[in-house]
């Protein structure tokens, strides 16, 4: 049974250093496709004014002058040290901006999947309940409005809409840590962490739905039924601790998406986290800004697939016994 579980192990260890290297080679390679480089990114027209000693002192300076395998190892080695980068924009090393970013980005995430669960697993197991009722055609037209509409629209429509009936913009506030000002940093998080949170809960509706749906038909339900076993804890203790599994593995997902594709909606709301810091370090063309902290994106990640395969364990003994 050990040398089972440290199989295991050993394997998930082995993957998620392959899909980090899968990682950092794709991202490497596309931001050397994009168009322009720092110079021209950091100088603009002025560039072009530059004379060849003046560009090859700056193409020495920002590491332009080595040939692409080398920059990748480089940047390689330096991250085995610890070492993110430097961002010349910010005058600041990476990963003082990431270890700022990060919480930002967490905390955004940790808010839209509580808000998600708390509106998607209710209406979903409401939905279950009366298939082809009122309750379920509720609960089914409020997920594919969810997946319709735009987070970008939903974000400035309500912001433009508080800002002019009510002179709430929390964009005007500067951004403040929980710790700095706990009234100031939720107002700026809760809107935010709403518009992401409507996008999410449709899967989890149409998830919590069909798995409520799956185990009401499995044969130990109509035996509780027949036991004389309470409403309340059939659908508690029996049908949604069973119906966990599929709702867990999409809340990790959701999670884990959100560490990355939040990048519109910081934006919107002038967040500090880490999609906006890549957003603008694809603008200013920071190869090491980018790089570090998308790999320090998939590295969460998969920090998160591997925290879900644990939480199965605890949810599910028969995984357990697998």
């Amino acid at each position: 049974m050990r040398s089972i579980l440290q199989s295991g192990v050993l394997r998930k260890t082995a993957g998620a250093f392959a899909t980090l290297g899968g990682v950092a080679v794709f991202v490497f390679l596309m931001l050397r496709a994009i168009p322009g480089d720092a110079i021209s990114a950091s100088l603009g027209t002025e560039a072009a004014g530059l004379t060849q000693a003046q560009r090859q002192a700056l193409e020495k300076y920002y590491g332009l002058d080595q040939s692409l395998p080398e920059q990748f190892f480089s940047w390689l080695g330096n991250l085995f040290q610890g070492n993110l980068g430097f961002s010349v924009r910010a005058q600041q090393p990476v990963l003082d901006l990431t270890i700022a970013a990060l919480p930002v980005t967490f905390q955004l995430a940790v808010f839209a999947i509580i808000l998600a669960l708390g509106v998607g697993v209710p209406i979903g197991m409401l939905a279950a309940s009366r298939v082809g009722k009122g309750r379920d055609f509720f609960g089914q037209a409020l997920s594919l409005l969810g997946l319709s509409v735009p987070a970008f629209l939903l974000a400035t429509t309500l912001l433009t809409y508080l800002a002019v009936n009510f002179g709430f913009n929390p964009n005007g506030l500067g951004y403040k840590t929980f710790f700095e000002d706990p009234s100031v940093n939720l107002q700026q998080m809760l809107l935010p962490s709403f518009v992401l949170a409507f996008g999410i809960s449709a899967p989890i509706i149409r998830t919590t739905r069909a798995a409520v749906l799956e185990i009401r038909g499995q044969d130990f339900i109509r035996t509780a039924r027949a036991k004389g076993v309470s409403t309340r804890i059939l659908q508690f203790k029996h049908i949604l601790r069973n119906a966990l599994i599929p709702i867990v593995t999409i809340t990790g997902l959701q999670f884990g998406y959100l560490l990355g594709g939040a990048v519109v909606i910081e934006q919107i709301f002038s967040l500090p986290g880490v999609g906006r810091q890549v957003l603008l370090g694809i603008q200013q063309k920071e190869y090491a800004l980018v790089q570090s902290t998308v790999l320090v994106i998939a590295a969460s990640f998969v920090i998160i697939n591997l925290l879900t395969d644990l939480l199965y364990r605890a949810i599910d003994p028969r995984v357990r016994a697998e």
